[in-house]
């Protein structure tokens, strides 16, 4: 008979000698990423290399802790890193619409910023006293002097000739008019219309030689004034050249060094001087407050001139980690905001914002893979900037088509920086696959995994995550044996007893709720027993549908067997799984078998309720009876299989082994022990294999069992392969101790069918024959009777 797996097997127990510190708060906190070597590794090399292209995708389960960890990890580095610069973008004097992008040293975009806004309050005032001075208004007047003087003369001279030629010249309304004069009498049309026609045309022909040299003489008045106006704008430009050259000195002074900002501050002194009538006009009160009031007065000239700063890294140390969990297209490229100013939407240069890719520049940028295919357009605007290396700050809607209005194109931004996607392996195979982009700009793969091994220098890390917790967070300290019941869940989360489980979020969150029960008994470290009621009371708030199960097998409802002995009759074992809780839920499977050639119906396959993994098991259940017994002649039967009382679908051949065991029952009549449950797959050498959930199905049985009444005939049978994956319940661990509650492994068909039935299974000869008495020797003798009967009757002719 197959040995019973020894109580010591079923749980690995982390001894308190393996936790080399009495509680959490002996342990330095932990700042490495632990248990993840493969994926460290591929971290640092795509961090290290510079060439172009060898930004990273982060895969892993959700829950491993990946963001939290690479921010640390990649915060380390970023410490030694030099600070990027500051950005700004300002106006362009040549082309309003492109606004340039003004790169600064790290921390001087803030005080150009405040540099630049004193620097117009100030030359505001400074040219408002300058042109309201007395001495402005007399040198003014007496540039202006020559000019009127050298139009006074002219025009003199005109009035001479006008007298000369029997005219005189008059203004009017509608400009210079030249009137007849005879005798000393002006002549008006009238008194003109009645002189004789020889007059009349003698005085048009002088009319005519005056007008010409009007003309003349008003050309010279428009030179005059233009050359006045040159004067004056010369004289006004020199006078705020005066007035503010001292302070745009110190302007240059500070930033000149900066061979852009240099430029920008000469256009800035150009436009001044070019556009000084509206910036002293500006500060005019207006004629129409309400309208000033509504933001619709004369926009300020001097606004263009400040500065608008989309990237301070003033306050940085290193380089900026930045992890944007909404990455939207204009969280993380930047938009141009608008304002409604009477029901239009206008913007300028100053209502640029930067994105979450601005702030990483230089640095690091982490984004979500998840939200990022969630995000319309941010994707393929990501690649275009690697593949660029340049960033562009564009509506998305006008990059998509949708809108032509005309908007600002800010200067685009050269991009240096690395960045991490992170998210579920899924994602990385779809995007390699279905984007030939993709792999030019993510060439660098870090898997996270979910497990790792349970070492004692795994083990002494995990306390140390567990210091960093609670320190973090301020909870209690767990002791000695909390620590070591920590790290028992830990391994049951992984289902394997040399292994830890990295879902990081399920260990903390079993923390937390184990604080609460501390501090809710005034304790000061966390021990084992409030580790176990936090899991308990998490299994608890989840498992109703699970106990309405149980309810219902144990009225009668579901049938369940698990006393006696049945033939063709055995209980399987399933798991299933409702949001974050899964048990193991026992089922009745039957086989009943009769003459045909039709094989093995699997009646969930033929009721559209069995998947195609269970199909498959089904056919390897053939392939075993048929490599076994049917060597000399076909299987001549119709056997059904069936999960009874199943209504929601069955799939998965973790059932295929314990239908295997129903059939042989079945066939050789020998009944099956009702106290036992089955799990395990088989194969056609007759091999049971390794299933998963093997801890949640063993104590979906035991649950059961115990809940009738342990009797110490109760059990289960698992893939012997199984066994490094138990990490049972403490009290389903107690019960096999005492010998209420059986497990055996088995490794083959024969061993399980000898555990079930209690009789041997028995080898084969060298002639192939089964020992009498044997359930192989049974289960080959129904066989062969069933195909002798379904062979042709020989008729009375043949004889």
């Amino acid at each position: 008979m197959i040995k019973e797996l020894d109580y010591t097997q079923a749980r690995k127990i982390c001894d308190k000698e393996f936790i080399k510190c009495t509680a959490t708060d002996d342990l330095e906190p932990l700042l490495d990423i632990i248990g993840q070597d493969r994926a460290v590794k591929a971290l640092q090399f795509g961090l290290d290399i510079k060439e172009e292209g060898f930004n990273l995708y982060v895969a892993g389960m959700p829950g491993t802790g990946k963001k939290t960890a690479i921010v640390n990890f990649l915060g380390h580095r970023a410490k030694d890193m030099p600070v990027p610069p500051d950005w700004c973008y300002v106006y362009n004097f040549e082309d309003g619409q492109k606004p340039n992008a003004l790169q600064l040293p790290a921390g001087m975009g803030s005080q150009l910023v405040a540099d630049m806004a004193r620097f117009i309050e100030e030359m505001k005032k400074a040219l408002k006293a300058s042109f309201e001075s007395d001495d402005y208004a007399s040198r003014r007047e007496e540039t202006l002097k020559g000019f009127e003087e050298t139009k006074q003369e002219l025009m003199k001279e005109l009035n001479q000739k006008a007298q000369d030629a029997g005219f005189v010249i008059q203004r009017s309304k509608i400009g210079m008019v030249i009137i007849p004069v005879i005798n000393g009498q002006l002549i008006n049309e009238e008194q003109f219309s009645i002189l004789p026609q020889t007059i009349r045309e003698e005085i048009q022909d002088r009319r005519k030689a005056l007008s010409d040299e009007m003309r003349t003489a008003f050309r010279q008045f428009r030179d005059i004034d233009r050359e006045a106006e040159a004067a004056v704008e010369k004289f006004n430009k020199e006078v705020a050249s005066f007035a503010m050259d001292a302070l745009l000195d110190s302007l240059n002074d500070k930033y000149g060094e900066v061979e852009e900002c240099k430029l920008y501050l000469g256009a800035v002194r150009n436009d001044i001087l070019d556009n000084l009538g509206a910036i002293l006009g500006a500060q005019k009160p207006t004629e129409n407050p309400l309208a000033a009031m509504m933001g619709g007065g004369t926009p300020d000239p001097t606004r263009r001139y400040k500065v608008n700063l989309v990237v301070d890294n003033s306050k940085l140390e290193g380089a900026p980690v930045i992890m944007e969990l909404n990455p939207g297209h204009d969280r993380v490229f930047g938009t141009t905001e608008k304002e409604a100013r009477f029901g239009a939407l206008v913007t300028d240069y100053t209502m640029i914002r930067s994105g979450s890719a601005h702030m990483a520049n230089g640095g690091y940028l982490i984004l979500p893979v998840e939200d990022l295919a969630k995000s319309p357009g941010t994707y393929e605007a990501l690649k275009r900037t690697l593949l660029n290396k340049k960033l562009e700050i564009e509506e998305l809607a006008a990059r998509m088509g949708y809108v032509s209005t005309r908007s600002l194109r800010p200067e685009p931004i050269p991009f240096d920086c690395k960045v991490i996607i992170v998210g579920d392996g899924r994602y990385y195979y779809m995007l390699y696959q279905g984007d030939p982009e993709f792999k030019k700009i993510f060439k660098v793969k870090a898997e996270f995994d979910n497990t790792m091994a349970r070492s004692q220098e795994n083990v002494a890390q995990y306390a140390q995550f567990m210091c960093t917790l609670v320190n973090k967070e301020g909870l209690k300290h767990l002791e000695q044996t909390g620590i070591a019941s920590i790290v028992e869940y830990s391994s049951r989360l992984a289902a394997d007893q040399d292994k830890l489980s990295t879902q990081f979020d399920k260990v903390s969150d079993i923390i937390r709720e184990a604080n609460y029960y501390t501090e809710s008994n005034g304790g000061e470290y966390i021990p084992a027993d409030h580790v176990r009621q936090a899991i308990e009371a998490k299994v608890y708030r989840s498992n109703m549908i699970e106990e309405k199960l149980g309810e219902m097998i144990e009225r009668g409802s579901i049938l369940v067997d698990t006393e006696g002995s049945k033939v063709g009759q055995l209980n399987g074992l399933a798991v299933m799984g409702i949001g974050d809780h899964m048990f193991g839920k026992p089922s009745r499977i039957t086989a009943s078998i009769g003459l045909g050639k039709s094989g093995i119906i699997d009646i969930e396959k033929q009721a559209d309720m069995g998947g195609p993994t269970h199909t498959k098991g089904v056919h390897i259940l053939t392939g075993f009876l048929t490599d076994r017994y049917a060597k000399e002649h076909p299987l001549s039967l119709t056997a059904r299989l069936v999960f009874e009382q199943s209504y929601s679908g069955v799939d998965g051949d973790s059932a295929s082994s314990t239908e295997t065991y129903a059939m042989m029952s079945a066939l050789s009549g020998v009944p099956i022990k009702q106290s036992f449950a089955v799990t395990g797959s088989v194969n056609q050498r007759g091999q049971v294999q390794a299933i998963g959930g093997v801890n949640h199905k063993i104590e979906g049985f035991f649950d059961l069992c115990k809940f009738r009444g342990l009797s110490g005939d109760h059990g289960v049978m698992i893939p012997e392969s199984n066994v490094k994956n138990l990490m049972l319940r403490e009290d389903v661990v107690e019960a096999v101790k005492e010998g209420m509650f059986h497990i055996y492994p088995v490794g083959t068909i024969d061993e399980g069918i000898e555990v079930l039935t209690g009789v041997g299974a028995g080898e084969p000869d060298d002639e192939g024959n089964y020992p009498e008495g044997s359930v192989n020797k049974l289960v080959q003798d129904r066989l062969d009777q069933m195909a002798e009967l379904m062979k042709p009757k020989k008729s009375n002719d043949d004889e």
